[in-house]
């Protein structure tokens, strides 16, 4: 079942939200159960046969944090450290049957000239973030961070549907409380026009500003294996729609996520945070799947040693973490590569920042204006251009689009566009800009969608700027509130979001899955 559909927001959502707080005036737990049950339906919508998974995953995880816990208190730490590792170790290798297996034989075959074969494995959607879920509920057992072990609302923290498929990573410690508070259970208006008005602005978009750019992006990306040269305008477009196209669609999960949530009195961590507007790739990968970002930092780059040691094993630290990182977005050499490139940017970013502290400067001053815009624009084009890896089919579709976009097929514009562009167009030209017939793959709207698009992500506020007077998700940044754009509960501000709201529905015709849903 899809956020952006009919049956989610007519039948699904109010049928859910009507029984949670009816059966909330009852029993405490039957809510938490009825919700609990009706993520597991949102599951099994998708797929009915993977929900005993699912639920096996649960059971042992539950039972692995018990015995953790109690095995601190009765045998000490080498048998809590035991049980730890078994109870991770199983976890991994179930991630990595359903989702690498058939990827390393491939790999091997490749290399072999084997014919190793399993045969085809459905990937159970939703197993890398209900897996990381449950892997630092256990780490945060074995260090005593877990207070609470009600099975019910243990179910619910790990079922619950608005993060299930495509996050954000929970940690425990931030959703047990906030099941067990009585205020969860009280019906709000308040949450419920903050979920709306968040919920509404997600869908938008997702429906409208992610799937129109995405019409762009198919075409671009398969021309290489059809036999099609790329040209730079071609490469350049297709690349930069991806990214924005990518952008909006997780944007409007992440809200969405959140909306829906804080329907049910239920604050979720913030997920992303305008990642587009960071002046470097530190920066970046804090506003990106802010919450993978976290896990992959306390749970593999701390424990594989951080900074502590030399600048040497840091920075390769850095790119284990990061290939890694690649790895669990997909099984594939190109996931695995777009990890190490953004590996490489970070030991760059890393070192470039030792370089200014030897020359006593802080990385941390803040940059002029003219300097800052720089650095986004440069930090942006980088993600651009790593983006290619993540999309592309093969590798050999990647190298094709990273060739045209470096203009090694050459720098010509379509033909069209010369008297459109009337006197400006005759100045190109007249200096050496060459016009002629393309594949007319990138032509007038998509450019108009890039430059739409990006206005949008470099200047607007984001949701949560918009929103932060109700104080939407957890982990907010300090400061950063929307200036014109603050939301409050008025009759303007309702119409508005009831407008994006209309707008997006009756689009929902062109329904599509959100791209995270894949990883």
């Amino acid at each position: 079942m899809l956020f952006n559909s009919y049956g989610f927001i007519f039948l699904y959502l109010p049928v859910v939200l009507l029984g949670f707080f009816w059966l909330a005036r009852v029993s405490h737990a039957f809510a938490a159960g009825w919700l609990a049950l009706a993520s597991l339906f949102f599951y099994g919508y998708w797929s009915p046969a993977y929900i005993g998974l699912l639920l096996g995953s649960i059971a042992y995880n539950y039972a692995f944090g018990l015995w953790i816990a109690k095995a601190g208190v009765r045998h000490g730490e080498r048998r809590k450290k035991q049980l730890l590792t078994v109870a991770i170790a199983a976890n991994l290798l179930l991630l990595a049957y359903y989702k690498y297996a058939n990827f390393f034989i491939g790999s091997v075959n490749g290399i072999a000239g084997t014919r190793w074969n399993l045969g085809e494995i459905m990937l159970p959607l939703g197993i890398s973030f209900f897996t990381f879920t449950q892997i630092a509920f256990l780490v945060d057992t074995y260090q005593g961070k877990v207070k609470e072990y009600n099975f019910i609302h243990y179910l619910l923290f790990v079922t619950y549907f608005p993060h299930l498929i495509a996050g954000p990573v929970l940690h425990h410690k931030e959703m047990m409380p906030q099941f067990a508070l009585a205020s969860t259970y009280r019906f709000n208006y308040e949450n419920l026009s903050v979920g709306l008005t968040i919920f509404f602005i997600g869908l938008f978009k997702k429906v409208i500003l992610a799937d129109g750019l995405a019409v762009y992006v198919g075409p671009v990306f398969a021309a290489p294996a059809a036999g099609v040269e790329l040209t730079f305008i071609d490469a350049w477009g297709g690349a930069l729609c991806y990214t924005l196209q990518l952008y909006f669609d997780f944007s409007g999960y992440s809200d969405m996520a959140i909306g829906l949530s804080r329907m049910f009195g239920v604050t979720l961590p913030l997920n992303f945070h305008s990642p587009y507007k960071s002046a470097n790739i530190i920066e970046f990968w804090r506003r990106w799947h802010m919450t993978l970002s976290r896990f992959l930092r306390d749970y593999l780059y701390i424990p594989l040693g951080g900074n502590r040691k030399s600048k040497a094993h840091r920075y390769l630290n850095l790119m284990a973490t990061m290939l890694l990182g690649g790895l669990w977005h997909g099984a594939g050499w190109t996931f695995v590569l777009w990890g190490g490139l953004h590996g490489l940017y970070l030991v760059i970013n890393h070192g470039w920042h030792s370089l200014r502290k030897r020359f006593g400067q802080d990385p941390k001053a803040p940059l002029s204006k003219p300097m800052h815009a720089l650095a986004v624009l440069l930090t942006f084009l980088a993600v651009a251009a790593a983006w290619v890896l993540f999309r592309a089919d093969n590798l050999g579709t990647a190298a094709a689009m990273l060739k045209a976009m470096s203009g090694m097929n050459g720098f010509i514009l379509p033909d069209a566009w010369l008297p459109k562009w009337g006197a400006f167009g005759q100045w190109l030209s007249a200096q050496g800009v060459a016009f002629g017939a393309t594949n007319n793959l990138i032509m007038g709207g998509a450019i108009n969608w890039i430059w739409i698009s990006l206005l949008v992500v470099w200047l607007a506020p984001n949701t949560q700027q918009i929103m932060a007077a109700y104080k939407p998700a957890l982990d907010m940044p300090a400061g950063g509130k929307a200036r014109r754009l603050l939301w409050q509960p008025t009759l303007r501000a309702a119409f508005l979001v009831w407008l994006l709201g209309f707008v997006a529905i009756i689009n929902l015709n062109k329904q599509s899955v959100f791209l995270y849903f894949q990883f």
